[in-house]
């Protein structure tokens, strides 16, 4: 576990953000050195503050923290990058708040996942900057959040008989086997034909550098993203506020 000094600098995404008082906030902050850190960000409210860009929600900064005892004080800040988006599209609004939601949950405090903070930042790139299909995006991200964190799927063939490829395969949501269309099934497996079943093994297996390097159908990605995420939540056994709302609200306009 890295050490925390007195006084140290970091690069982070805002992922959570609450008023505290008149003028200050209170930030939930993923870094790349030190995972999730929560600190206070005094006097950001105000409109003549110079932090205050860079402590908002879905910003990307650079941060000079202070520790005393258990308490973080930001007390230099300046922006990177924004994620924010202000074109109205309640999809990917509702999609950025869960991708904040995913880092607070699988990161953690005092350790740094390099590779989740890069997966997530990427994402909210093509999702927000590249303005690529949101359930795509979301998709790849799901999966690969679980891949990282140690949820790992069996796409490579079939257990029983060792079938590679089928016209029409079966996912299994509870532990992330594949079966064909010949094979003892239970009850969680999902259907996938050859276009998700490439899909989900290109997100499981490639290298994050060719992770985004596909498109497929919009209904394949809808669908792609109701797989995901349903891997996900049976994996984790958590209920993700942010794909709740997804779930019941946005897709049902």
């Amino acid at each position: 576990m890295t050490e925390l000094q007195t006084r140290f600098t970091t690069e982070g995404l805002v992922i959570k953000e609450m008023s505290v008082g008149e003028s200050d906030r209170l930030v939930t902050l993923f870094t790349r050195d030190y995972g999730i850190i929560k600190a206070f960000a005094p006097g950001v409210k105000s409109v003549k503050s110079k932090r205050a860009p860079a402590t908002a929600l879905l910003t990307y900064s650079s941060f000079s923290i202070q520790k005393r005892g258990d308490i973080y004080r930001i007390y230099e800040a300046s922006p990177i990058t924004a994620f924010f988006t202000l074109d109205g599209d309640i999809a990917v609004i509702t999609i950025c708040q869960y991708f904040c939601e995913l880092a607070g949950e699988f990161g953690e405090s005092g350790n740094p996942n390099t590779e989740l903070l890069r997966l997530i930042l990427n994402s909210l790139h093509f999702l927000v900057k590249e303005k690529r299909q949101p359930e795509l995006i979301k998709a790849i991200t799901e999966l690969r959040v679980a891949v990282i964190s140690g949820y790992m799927p069996d796409l490579v063939a079939c257990p029983v008989c060792g079938k590679f490829e089928d016209d029409v395969m079966y996912f299994s949501l509870r532990d992330g086997s594949l079966r064909c269309k010949d094979c003892p099934k239970g009850n969680d497996e999902v259907a996938v034909d050859r276009t998700l079943l490439s899909a989900l093994r290109h997100i499981s297996f490639s290298q994050l550098g060719k992770l985004y390097s596909f498109e497929i159908p919009v209904e394949s990605a809808r669908r792609l993203s109701k797989i995901t995420s349903g891997y996900l939540t049976m994996q984790t056994e958590h209920r993700f506020s942010a794909l709740e709302f997804y779930n019941n609200y946005v897709l049902s306009e």
